[in-house]
């Protein structure tokens, strides 16, 4: 019988991130079925009980502490599972033990009195707590967690706006703020164009076209991808466009959403008309501009074609196997602006997928799974999928991919990155190609691609 065993860190918090870093370490020892390393929030606690990892001195944990949980082949395995787990957390203190720290905002001011952002990323029951302490400190804040409630996330931003202050998300996973890229974002060069998503791999995508158009970014700002929720009302954006109106560095904005409320997306093209800047605007969805379109727009040249390997129309069906929310998304539209029926596009980064496991960006390893079974299924014809390169990305997301035999049915995948992304874009994908993968040069080429081979 399988033993599940939980030992609580009290008053002990870690980053989400590194918590799921060490979750996949131990999970990957012999013996381990699965682990997770958790803060003791309601939420969480739900999430381990759901995935039969909460034992009864697990339900004991408090929101301010840190739950190690093990489900092994037998009670020996698990001890030695949460000892390595243990040992693991305090490999990555000592990593970090050079860079300065504190316990607090007080604290985290003391040691740098010039700050002007902070970057919030706790579990979302204290998350608004403390973006609003920061706000009220006269600071900007990139608010990364997720679950934050509606009402905080309005009283949030019109804090901000009140303060003339910019509130990032919640849920902001990327933003490029002034060359420093934050969360998930890329090595982009400075350059004069302004990005302001509500997606973090759309602001991902074009960021990373427009340097590999010879361009560079003044400023990403992210705003969380319930901003233009008619409730909200684009207060993110609007406050954004603000700032790089004000921004002498800034000649072009682009504008990123999944289609937004219709009054919401009004309030926005109103503030457009009265901008001395150039916009573009791409809401994916509404006018059929693709985040390939808004980045050529943006540099007034198009992205030169990729060599190609030769593929013989398909059969079967087109599988999406996505790590990129909005990448899924321009997928599918793409697909449905031709007529297509009866292929399917997953995003493995939502929250079904995502619940007690590490995003796929970070531990791409989950898709595999995926991949296999789309392998094996008769009905499959074409492989469509994302490799998201950055700062904060697995270090080898192709090298994952390929631990599938991808030779056996048609393979297209765009890769999100720059030359000076850890990963180094080439080499990610001159790995592809030697593998036989078709390497589209953005994610709306992969998917017309795609579609041409089984169309």
């Amino acid at each position: 019988m399988p033993t599940v065993l939980n030992k609580i860190e009290r008053g002990t918090y870690r980053d989400s991130v590194a918590l799921m870093r060490v979750s996949r370490r131990v999970t990957d020892l012999p013996g381990v079925e699965l682990a997770s390393l958790m803060i003791g929030t309601p939420s969480n606690r739900e999430l381990l009980r759901g995935s039969g990892l909460l034992s009864r001195e697990g339900e004991q944990v408090g929101p301010n502490d840190l739950v190690i949980a093990v489900r092994a082949k037998d009670e020996r395995t698990a001890r030695d599972a949460v000892e390595s787990a243990v040992r693991f957390l305090s490999e990555r203190e000592a990593e970090n033990s050079g860079t300065p720290s504190a316990r607090s905002l007080s604290g985290a001011l003391e040691l740098l009195p010039g700050a002007n952002l902070a970057l919030i990323s706790v579990p979302g029951a204290f998350a608004a707590h403390e973006a609003r302490s920061a706000l009220q400190r006269g600071l900007n804040a990139l608010v990364f967690s997720d679950n934050v409630p509606l009402d905080d996330e309005l009283a949030l931003k019109t804090l901000a706006k009140e303060k003339g202050l910019l509130l990032m998300g919640p849920d902001c996973g990327t933003a490029l703020i002034a060359g420093t890229p934050l969360a998930f974002a890329n090595a982009v060069p400075r350059g004069d164009v302004g990005i302001v998503s509500a997606s973090g791999t759309g602001l991902q995508e074009v960021s990373c076209l427009i340097a590999r158009l010879g361009g560079g970014v003044s400023h990403g700002i992210g705003v969380g991808g319930r901003d233009l929720d008619a409730r909200i009302g684009a207060l993110g954006m609007l406050s954004a466009i603000d700032a790089l109106e004000d921004d002498a560095g800034t000649k072009t904005v682009v504008l990123i959403s999944k289609p937004p409320a219709p009054q919401v997306a009004q309030r926005v093209m109103e503030r457009v008309k009265k901008s001395r800047k150039r916009f573009v605007v791409c809401f994916l969805g509404e006018s059929g501009k693709t985040l390939r379109d808004a980045a050529e727009e943006a540099m007034n040249r198009k992205i030169a074609p990729f060599e190609l390997p030769q593929l013989k129309k398909q059969k079967g069906a087109v599988k999406g196997l996505y790590c990129g929310g909005t990448l899924c998304s321009e997928a599918k539209q793409i697909f449905a602006a031709k007529g297509l029926k009866g292929h399917s596009f997953i995003d493995l980064g939502d929250d079904d997928y995502t619940r007690g496991k590490p995003h796929p960006m970070i531990e791409p390893e989950l898709r595999n799974e995926h991949v296999a079974a789309a392998l094996a299924d008769p009905g499959v014809g074409v492989l469509l999928m994302d490799v998201v390169l950055g700062f904060g990305s697995h270090t080898d997301p192709a090298g994952v991919l390929l631990k599938n035999r991808l030779s056996s049915k048609p393979v297209v995948v765009s890769v999100v990155g720059t030359e000076g992304d850890p990963q180094g874009w080439s080499r990610q994908v001159a790995a592809l190609r030697a593998a036989g993968v078709a390497v589209a040069p953005s994610n709306a080429h992969a998917a017309e691609l795609a579609a041409s081979l089984v169309s």
